[in-house]
Parts: structure tokens; C-alpha cells; sequence
């Protein structure tokens, strides 16, 4: 599933083509996809300009000068392609700009969602009420993820994949994370020490910059709209590298957790 890096970036790759630009087409291809396209997107939108393109979480939000934001989620394959020569089955929505730059949303399995929404009241949409802080935002830090780790027996790695504790961390980069601050995935996240939790903080920060600077990660599915992989996946400390040899000299090993595959060192994760 595409995580924050992969939709940060492919925000990105949208803005340069759709900011300021008129949409001049707006063509849904089927009426849902993980849930029911809303009947009245064209409408809304063709002949809008787009006034903002930003993320929240693992969601990306199109703002337009009518007060209409739409808000998509990429699910387990879904991306955006830019200027594809042929449109394909499994592209769902067509954007079409009025300088003729084509958007295509390709979900093949159908996992992803388009919604919309009054720009003025995004932070009301049902997914965002729920959410805890963006992790590369101003309001996570370690006074912050100690206050919501507070009493919790569940394991630091459920912990961090629970969006109402912070939003936006998924399964790669809460392995990355863990094993660069060196706390394994099966400690209590009520009783990590706030020091610890500092560290963790910044693992989380750095790894998902780095992630968005090397393009995301390369999945199965996942492309960036200019239809470049990301190759971040190169740099993985420990996830899918189970037996491989961590940066700390010991061996990755690999264990399922409710249907999830946990990267880690037991050397150098305590």
C-alpha cells in the first residue's frame, strides 16, 4: 500500500501540473471504487481552477477556486498517471486540465476512494476526525507521543500503525523507524521511556524525509505520476531483508503480527 512518502510524492507530481490549471474534463469511468464516487463530481468541478494541492495523512486534497476540495486515497495499488498515450481499464477517473495535460487515477484492484468536500470544512471529513498529528508536522514530538502512548499494553509497533496516535505511518516505515532508534517492535508502547521516545520521534522524521527526497518506495504497484519508480526501497535498513545483516552487525529477522510482516534486529532493538 502506497504510505506517506509515496502519497507526499505523488502530491508533488500533481501540483506541477495541476495547480493553477482549469479543469476542463472531469470523467468518472465507473460509479465507485472502495466506496461510491459522489454523483455530482463533474458537475462540481469541470471548469474549476485548482488552487491547492496538499496531503493529510495518506490522503491527497485538490482545492478549487469554487470551494470544492477532492479528496482521494490510493488504497493498496491505485496512482495517478500523467499524460498517458492510451486510456486503460483500470483507469477510473480522467482529469483533463485546459492546457491538455490528462490525468488518469488507475486503481486496479479498486482499494482507493474519491471524495468531495467544502475546502472550509476538510477537517470535518469522517477519516481526519479521528487522526492523531502529522508525523513531519509541528504538533508530534515526544511530549506528544508519550501523552498518547500513555498506559498502553499494545506493542510500540500497533501502537505507531494506529492513526489516532499519529497519522500517516504505515508498515515499511514503522519498521524503518523502530529499528533506526533501536526499540523492538514488540515492546509496550506505555512504557517506552521519554528519552527513548525522543529518539523515536526523530527516527520517524528521517526516515520518512528520506523516503520523500528518494521518491517513495518501489512496490509492486506503486508508481509516481511522472511514472518513475521510487527507489527508496535500496536504502531499507531492515524491512524485507529478512537473514540480510542490519547496520549494526546483527541478523534481520522476520515475525507476523496480525497478518503483517515485522522487520527487525534483535541485537541492536531492545
Amino acid at each position: 500500500m502506497p504510505e506517506l512518502p509515496e502519497v507526499e510524492t505523488t502530491v508533488a507530481g500533481l501540483r506541477s501540473v495541476l495547480e493553477g490549471a482549469v479543469l476542463a474534463r472531469v470523467e468518472p469511468r465507473r460509479a465507485d471504487l472502495r466506496f461510491p464516487i459522489p454523483v455530482d463530481l463533474r458537475q462540481r468541478l469541470t471548469g474549476a481552477t485548482v488552487t491547492a494541492l496538499t496531503r493529510r495523512a495518506k490522503y491527497g486534497l485538490i482545492a478549487t477556486d469554487r470551494g470544492d476540495m477532492m479528496i482521494f486515497h490510493l488504497g493498496m495499488s491505485g496512482r495517478w498517471r500523467v499524460d498517458p498515450t492510451e486510456i486503460g481499464t483500470h483507469d477510473h477517473l480522467i482529469l483533463e486540465t485546459g492546457a491538455g495535460r490528462l490525468l488518469a487515477l488507475n486503481d486496479p484492484r479498486r482499494f482507493g476512494s474519491v471524495d468531495l468536500v467544502r475546502s472550509d470544512a476538510w477537517e470535518a471529513y469522517s477519516p481526519f476526525t479521528r487522526m492523531g498529528p502529522e508525523p513531519l508536522g509541528p504538533d508530534f514530538d515526544a511530549t506528544a507521543l508519550a501523552r498518547a502512548l500513555e498506559g498502553k499494553a499494545t506493542s510500540i509497533k500497533a501502537a505507531l500503525l494506529d492513526q489516532r496516535i499519529v497519522a500517516g505511518l504505515g508498515n515499511i516505515y514503522v519498521c524503518e523507524a523502530l529499528n533506526m532508534a533501536g526499540i523492538a517492535p514488540t515492546r509496550a508502547a506505555g512504557k517506552i521511556s521519554r528519552p527513548r521516545l525522543t529518539l523515536l520521534v526523530d527516527a520517524i522524521r528521517e526516515v520518512l524525509a528520506a523516503a520523500i527526497v528518494a521518491g517513495g518506495s518501489t512496490l509492486r504497484d506503486y508508481a509516481r505520476p511522472d511514472g518513475e519508480l521510487g527507489y527508496f526501497s535500496k536504502q531499507w535498513r531492515v524491512y524485507g531483508r529478512e537473514g540480510e545483516i542490519c547496520p549494526c552487525g546483527g541478523t534481520v529477522q522476520r515475525r507476523v503480527d496480525g497478518g503483517r510482516s515485522t522487520f527487525f534486529c534483535p541485537k541492536c532493538q531492545k
